[in-house]
């Protein structure tokens, strides 16, 4: 039985959007559990407020300006991941953009733009991590935020949002197998709507119906609440962990029930 439930001293994390949101809860976390973070976003305030939080826990955290997009940014990332670190056992695969416009509207521009952070900047990120934790000889953890949009179609013109989490939740159980040989886990997350700072926007935005909105959103969520981005990080710290040492290839729901809850179902008798 495992002492220490979760223990991540002496170990060392890549966080990429760790500047808000699910990034910068799940970067506080590891920090909390005894980890030293590299902690990436393009976000540099956001991200420097992450940096002072994690040093103000007494441990070592270095930040790097990285768009998981563009392949040379992934690269210097790693590099100075090297340099500071030496090593990696934990990749947390976090950012995410949408296009919200209806599929005979959507620019192949926009496509493009959401798929290459959504699920190339993922392989990227875990390609260069991957490579390191195989030559190292010791595994890892990898854990990629999904969604539910990943099983389940949200519409509202999510279109390309939606298609790239489903790619995100197999590209989680190929590399799962794939890597299983090396000792390296790969799990994913699939939140329901979570009250991030871009959503916290959305719904302050004069042109949202607010008193419309957030009803329809939680009529889909047994549990009657939005998520908070410590919901999806107190997850991810789990599949991180020894604790979960024998849990590969799954995609974890933390929805309020959502996935399970039956379009046609109902709350009330």
């Amino acid at each position: 039985m495992t002492s220490n439930f979760i223990d991540f001293n002496g170990r060392v994390a890549v966080v990429t959007g760790a500047a808000s949101g699910i990034g910068k809860a799940t970067a506080l976390g590891l920090a909390t559990h005894g980890a030293d973070i590299l902690a990436a976003d393009i976000n540099e305030e956001g991200l420097q407020d992450t940096v002072n939080s994690i040093q103000a826990l007494g441990r070592k955290v270095v930040a790097v300006r990285c768009d998981i997009s563009v392949p040379d940014d992934v690269t210097a990332m790693f590099e100075a991941l090297d340099r500071e670190f030496g090593h990696l056992d934990i990749l947390i695969n976090d950012p995410a953009i949408g296009a919200r416009f209806k599929p005979e509207d959507l620019t192949l521009e926009d496509w493009h733009r959401v798929l290459n952070v959504c699920i190339t900047g993922y392989f990227l990120c875990a390609q260069a991590g991957g490579r390191r934790m195989i030559k190292r000889g010791q595994g890892g953890a990898i854990v990629n935020i999904s969604s539910i949009a990943g099983s389940s179609a949200l519409g509202r013109g999510n279109f390309p949002y939606s298609t790239a989490k489903g790619a995100v939740n197999q590209f989680t159980r190929e590399l799962a197998i794939e890597w299983a040989c090396h000792k390296i886990r790969v799990n994913g997350i699939q939140p329901c709507q979570v009250l991030t700072p871009i959503v916290q926007r959305w719904f302050d935005d004069p042109k949202t119906d607010i008193n419309s909105l957030l009803p329809r959103l939680l009529s889909g969520i047994p549990l009657n609440r939005l998520a908070v981005a410590d919901d999806i990080a107190n997850a991810a710290l789990f599949l991180a962990s020894d604790a979960a040492s024998m849990i590969t290839g799954v995609l974890l729901p933390v929805d309020g029930g959502n996935l399970a809850f039956n379009a046609g179902g109902t709350l009330v008798w």
